[in-house]
């Protein structure tokens, strides 16, 4: 089942896990799975942002990174100098790309360094987007199968509690 967009269509999600290669150029297959939720989203320009907190890079269609970006927006106050090196730092860490005829794209040197990838990646979903890690880090992030359940666990039980 797919989750609704604002405008009550339904938009696929990322799902799984699927491994990756790079080519020589630093190029890399979108895999089938997540071009097809890419074209359904009416695009096939993609949002790519080093994230905040793990090293990976996450992929936006560009209808969810709007979405994304009218969120940031209005959580700050544009004439707070702080608010603004926020936005400046968030924005300037995100690129346009656009899959080629085959269904690629190219990532810069800078940003597989960032995440610490030579050859091997791996897509990882996460509903509205997708992340590309250097399989070895996310390995090194990933919780035990009990801490997971725990966690998991811990925050269903406060979003019932919300309800």
């Amino acid at each position: 089942m797919g989750q609704k967009t604002r405008n009550g269509t339904h938009m696929q999600t990322f799902v799984g896990n699927i491994e990756g290669r790079l080519d020589e150029k630093g190029r890399i297959f979108v895999p089938a799975v997540y071009r097809k939720i890419l074209s359904e989203a009416d695009s096939k320009r993609i949002v790519m942002r080093r994230d905040t907190d793990n090293e990976c890079l996450m992929f936006y269609p560009e209808q969810v990174w709007n979405e994304k970006v009218a969120q940031l927006r209005q959580a700050l106050d544009e004439w707070d100098p702080e608010d603004q090196l926020i936005l400046m730092q968030f924005m300037a860490d995100a690129e346009y790309m656009e899959t080629d005829g085959q269904g690629r794209i190219l990532l810069q040197k800078k940003n597989l360094e960032t995440i610490g990838a030579q050859q091997d990646v791996l897509f990882v979903g996460m509903l509205d987007r997708f992340a590309l890690w250097a399989p070895e880090k996310f390995a090194e992030k990933r919780l035990s199968q009990s801490e997971l359940a725990a966690r998991l666990r811990a925050k269903m039980k406060r979003s019932e509690g919300n309800r």
